[in-house]
């Protein structure tokens, strides 16, 4: 298949799917500590917390087998506009008195359908030669989404829950006016016809087709243990920071989120400099060093020193996952389309964090130390990446 994209858009397609983008993503992560705020005013147990992103995930990986078929069947800045709208609901529910955890799992129903779309657009929009760069942009304009996400979200639960949650609601809404200045693309299958069981057997098809690529096994190894292993350390930060730095609000284990985005937002610039396609491997130096730096966080007792770590751990991170996004999508772009590749994607990610986030939950349920804990998962990081990358160098199982 040719590595050019499937339509020649517009020069305004880019900026519109950065900026839908944006908006999407500062309600994300600012709903996140508005949801957790919410949780704790109902003096709901500490395991609570972790069971939010539980059933955010859970809802990535239910809808893993049609996410990916869905972004594909429909033009994707149209996938964007509906994935918005289901957020949008989410955020509703929350704000009428739903159970959180229920309407929480909406908003990750509308993320799940939303991701494939997002990512998938690139590899219409730009060739494989710029696909790193497109990735760095979208990483970047994310990290900045997240940045004021976090710190606006910590700060508007530590004054209003309320006044959070339709600010949220407001992001998502304004998402979607900016999805209806992207161009409409035209869908990679439009004919496709929804039948689950025809999905699901799709899905399964589409993941061996997938993972017997050497290049996209790598990938997906590293991004599930990456993202399995961040998705913990958020929740973890939540726990660390009053018993670490005896600091016992909101916004501050929000912020120190926000440390890690300027951190990824750096490296997923260096990155587009520094590792094309051909030399992806480099990405594993930086992966590497991710566990020893966790280790190393959740010891210190400051927390200027808790900040520059977590910068540290953004700055790792960010060379480590965006190459290797890249090297997924080129790679599913040319055989089974970029959305079907991204929700394959998802789904393994996703596992890896129902599983990590399980066993976090399990842990503060029985009641251990969560610095213990946090060096635990650091040591896992390290102990997972090692074998992956002595194959890879040595071109053997992955």
């Amino acid at each position: 298949m040719t590595e050019q994209p499937i339509a020649t858009p517009s020069k305004h397609a880019l900026p519109a799917v950065l900026a839908a983008q944006f908006l999407s993503a500062l309600a994300d992560n600012a709903l996140l500590f508005v949801a957790i705020a919410l949780v704790q005013s109902q003096h709901r147990p500490d395991e609570w917390i972790p069971l939010l992103q539980e059933f955010f995930v859970l809802a990535f990986v239910i809808l893993a087998p049609f996410a990916g078929p869905f972004a594909d069947a429909l033009p994707k800045g149209r996938v964007m506009i509906l994935s918005n709208g289901l957020k949008l609901m989410g955020a509703g529910a929350m704000l009428a008195g739903v159970h959180p955890l229920l309407a929480y799992g909406m908003v990750g129903a509308g993320a799940a359908a939303y991701s494939p779309a997002k990512y998938g657009i690139l590899s219409e929009l730009v060739t494989a030669e710029k696909l790193v760069k497109a990735n760095s942009l979208m990483e970047g304009s994310t990290i900045v989404a997240i940045l004021l996400g976090v710190g606006s979200g910590g700060w508007l639960a530590d004054h209003s829950i309320d006044l959070g949650l339709w600010t949220v609601a407001g992001c998502y809404f304004a998402a979607m006016l900016a999805n209806l200045m992207i161009p409409e693309l035209p869908a990679v299958h439009p004919n496709l016809r929804f039948q689950p069981w025809a999905m699901v057997i799709d899905f399964l098809r589409t993941t061996w087709l997938l993972v017997k690529n050497r290049d996209v096994r790598f990938s997906l190894a590293c991004t599930s243990l990456f993202w399995g292993s961040g998705a913990t350390l958020r929740l973890l930060l939540v726990a660390w920071v009053p018993l670490a730095l005896g600091i016992f609000d909101t916004k501050t284990p929000a912020n120190l989120n926000g440390a890690v985005a300027v951190g990824i937002a750096i490296g997923a610039a260096l990155a587009s400099v520094w590792i094309k396609l051909e030399t992806v491997n480099r990405a594993l130096i930086p992966g590497i060093l991710l566990g020893p730096v966790i280790m190393l966080l959740v010891q210190v007792s400051g927390l200027t020193e808790a900040a520059l770590l977590l910068v540290a751990v953004g700055l790792c991170g960010g060379l480590f996952v965006v190459p290797l996004n890249a090297l997924l999508q080129e790679r599913g772009h040319g055989s089974v389309g970029a959305g079907h590749a991204v929700a394959v994607q998802n789904h393994f990610e996703n596992l890896a964090m129902l599983a990590m986030i399980g066993l976090y939950t399990l842990s503060i349920k029985l009641g251990m130390n969560v610095i213990h804990v946090g060096f635990a998962f650091g040591g896992l990081i390290l102990i997972g990446l090692i074998p992956i990358a002595v194959a890879r160098v040595w071109r053997r199982d992955i």
